[in-house]
């Protein structure tokens, strides 16, 4: 990351960076065209991204494949403007001047399908509502 990025810069954190944070940087990252710099971690990362996350995110044409669950990092809070928390509790670092969220949001975990569409569109919600408050205009829209 150079010091010269001026674009905002959001970190969705869970416990498992598996479902959640992951369909959440999906979704800021498709939507703001890069003018958003994503991250997301967990504080106890699965071993891979939740299948039916996945699958969720296809159906609306977004990809997180590629996607790996990553442990969270004093680093990665310090770099980021916005930490949106999604269940991970107390481990997750407090710094001065940040701006913190907490989305109370079920975990995808062990879930069906039909579930996980509910869960997801609830985050797309969100992260529309975030991309607002960031001053940022969608370059693209997605459908749930």
């Amino acid at each position: 990351m150079t010091t010269t990025d001026t674009r905002p810069s959001a970190l969705f954190v869970c416990i498992h960076n598996a479902g959640r944070s992951q369909m959440a940087a999906g979704f800021l990252t498709h939507l703001s065209g890069g003018q958003v710099e994503v991250r997301s971690a967990g504080s106890m990362p699965a071993d891979q991204i939740n299948p039916t996350a996945v699958e969720a995110m296809l159906e609306l044409g977004i990809d997180i494949r590629d996607q790996r669950p990553k442990v969270l990092t004093t680093e990665a809070v310090q770099a980021s403007d916005v930490v949106i928390t999604m269940g991970c509790g107390d481990v997750c670092p407090i710094f001065p001047g940040k701006r913190y969220e907490d989305w109370k949001l079920d975990d995808p975990a062990g879930q069906g399908i039909e579930p996980v569409r509910i869960i997801r569109d609830d985050i797309h919600g969100r992260v529309q509502t975030l991309l607002s408050e960031l001053g940022v205009e969608p370059v693209t829209s997605v459908a749930p």
